[in-house]
């Protein structure tokens, strides 16, 4: 069906109508049954299809039918048609899991909460393919298995790839605050905790000053004088 033109029967209908075409080419041009085609022409079948030109869509030229109209065993060839189909986008949508592997669901999703504990549960749905509600339940140990479930990881339970595991804790860790990743503040190093402590260490008064400078004025007399004491001696 790969070399049959756009809307066979419709195409079909129109030959029959605007063309001396035997039923064999057409039918061997549109792909279908010569009985089919000997139906149609007969108004058995097909019945309320409108026509569709083959060379306004570019899959026929006015000479290709001239050849066959002209060699009852001559094939029409298809040309290349020039209405181009847009190509189906798949849309993406939740990882389709084997129904036989359904049931180990929940250990991995345990496995990931405990091993992963950065990880969203919008990056564990797309890892094994699960719904919010299932996740929450595992988390909470309200799931109906729970008692029972024993963490596994997705990887070797064939629900994820190692590169898809890797890619989403990679994203998770560099979505993850700074302040969580290393653990809080560190100690200040010595000379900064030496610094501070000057700086708020409390200076002396001007009459502190003054008592300390008679006061050593005092202690350098007394040594003076009992040098003295001591030579004339």
């Amino acid at each position: 069906m790969s070399n049959a033109p756009l809307m066979p029967k419709a195409t079909a209908v129109w030959l029959l109508d605007n063309t001396a075409l035997t039923f064999d080419q057409v039918a061997e041009f549109t792909k279908m049954h010569p009985l089919e085609v000997r139906a149609i022409a007969d108004g058995d079948a097909a019945q309320g299809i409108k026509g569709m030109d083959p060379i306004s869509t570019g899959q026929l030229t006015r000479e290709e039918i001239e050849k066959g109209e002209k060699d009852p065993d001559y094939r029409l060839k298809l040309e290349e048609s020039k209405v181009v189909l847009p190509a189906a986008v798949k849309k993406k949508g939740p990882r389709y899991t084997p129904v036989s592997r359904r049931h180990e669901r929940p250990s991995a999703i345990l496995w990931l909460v405990r091993n992963h504990p950065e990880l969203k549960d919008s990056q564990i749905m797309r890892l094994v393919g699960t719904t919010k509600t299932t996740i929450a339940s595992v988390r909470d140990r309200t799931h109906w298995n729970a008692s029972t479930l024993t963490p596994m990881d997705p990887v070797t339970l064939g629900l994820c790839s190692q590169i898809e595991l890797d890619f989403e804790v990679q994203r998770a860790a560099k979505e993850k605050p700074a302040a969580q990743q290393y653990g809080g503040a560190t100690l200040l190093p010595a000379s900064e905790t030496t610094r501070r402590e000057a700086e708020h260490e409390p200076q002396p008064t001007e009459k502190q000053q003054d008592d300390m400078n008679v006061d050593a004025v005092f202690a350098k007399l007394k040594t003076i004088g009992g040098k003295k004491h001591d030579e004339n001696e």
